[in-house]
């Protein structure tokens, strides 16, 4: 008999999580997944992958986006498209999710439990319940840190949540704005630059690189620019933010930006989606050795073990790729590791899905990599529209 509580305790119940929990679970362990909020399934579920996809296709359906080439650039199956309307479609999935994942852990016999969870010492968390604050301590052989991420939130900016928000707080508009400011260009500021754009916002998308997202081929990104064009986007590259004020005017509460160029823009909302940050901050890492990098995130080989070899991370925590597909896998095989599973490693490629409005996928490497890196290449290219589906869809 094992002198542990358990032969895991798994941190953060998002994809890396859930995954790392079954697996050990798969494997005959006694397992324990910590989750330190009310509900399961961490940003991918409740604010970020799925919330976030489900309001995407709710705006291409209730606006009639997929359709104006047949039926003309006014089509819209709902005229006068309200946060209700797009998040009564998210919240049914959202729900539908959450019953998934916790009769998955349930049928494999995971100990499910909502507390805030601290190191000790090496094989020690103290817990303290999210129910009644009550605190006890659980140990265990082995750990999966799987604490995922939370939006960038500058210090010099006044999140209010209404009016200057983060990424974490587009669910809880009020609203759909006439205006909207995004303050970042990277995968999630696109996509939500589209989705409000294919509703007729204008956004304005502010970001202080040169080019939008620099990893992607740059003729799809090209592809990307034109149709945000087309949907009244006005993209400002090479500018940064120094400031963002909410403010009172005659047409009601606005907000200001602030550019280090000296320009200013006003609109109705902003949303600052400037990367995300580790939540590491409350594991009390420091007391087993183990130091986040200046984003919070921890530092792994391909085994997914951190500087204590008992101790692994997995998902965003960790980092690039950040995807709920890789997380799924890097759960998985960092279980499989700890309790010695042979053979398994991270595949070299992966494919990335980009959901902005049209979306992107891609795998592997693109031009440019391949040109710095002196591979030949060859180029083939086919015209979606040149394709049935394309008619038909």
């Amino acid at each position: 008999m094992s002198a542990y509580d358990y032969d895991l305790l798994v941190i953060g119940s998002g994809p890396a999580g859930q995954r790392a929990a079954i697996q050990g679970a798969k494997l005959g362990k006694r397992v324990a997944l910590v989750e330190r909020k009310a509900v399961v399934g961490g940003v991918c579920i409740n604010t970020g992958t799925i919330p976030s996809k489900t309001l995407r296709e709710a705006v291409l359906y209730l606006s009639g986006y997929r359709m104006r080439g047949v039926y003309g650039v006014s089509y819209a199956v709902k005229q006068d498209i309200t946060m209700a309307d797009l998040l009564f479609r998210t919240d049914n999935v959202i729900s539908h999710e959450l019953d998934v994942i916790r009769h998955q852990l349930t049928r494999n016999g995971v100990t499910l439990l909502n507390a805030e969870a601290v190191f000790m010492d090496p094989h020690t968390l103290r817990l303290r319940s999210g129910v009644d604050n009550a605190e006890r301590q659980l140990t265990a052989d082995k750990f999966v840190i799987a604490t995922g991420t939370s939006a960038t939130r500058s210090p010099d900016i006044a999140f209010d949540g209404r009016w200057i928000l983060a990424s974490d707080d587009i669910l809880d508009l009020d609203q759909i704005p006439r205006t909207m400011a995004v303050v970042g260009a990277g995968v999630i500021g696109c996509e939500y630059a589209s989705i409000f754009a294919a509703l007729g916002v204008r956004v304005t998308l502010i970001d202080k690189r040169q080019r939008l997202l620099e990893f992607i081929d740059s003729e799809i990104v090209e592809t990307l620019i034109y149709h945000l064009r087309q949907n009244r986007v006005t993209i400002r590259l090479d500018e940064e933010v120094s400031a963002i004020e909410s403010m009172q005017t005659e047409l009601g509460e606005r907000v200001r930006i602030h550019l280090t160029s000296g320009k200013k823009l006003t609109a109705e909302k902003a949303l600052y989606s400037i990367g995300r940050m580790g939540a590491t901050e409350v594991l009390n890492l420091q007391a087993i050795g183990i130091q986040p990098d200046g984003r919070g995130r921890l530092k792994v080989n391909e085994h997914f073990q951190t500087e204590l070899p008992h101790v692994y991370a997995a998902g965003d925590v960790i980092g690039f790729p950040s995807l709920a597909s890789t997380s799924l896998e890097q759960g998985r095989l960092a279980a499989g590791h700890a309790f010695g599973l042979k053979g398994k490693s991270a595949p070299e490629l992966f494919p990335y899905g980009i959901y902005t409005i049209p979306e992107i996928s891609f795998v592997g490497k693109n031009e440019q990599v391949l040109t710095e890196q002196g591979v030949p290449y060859e180029v083939g290219k086919a015209q979606y529209r040149e394709s049935a589906r394309g008619q038909i869809i």
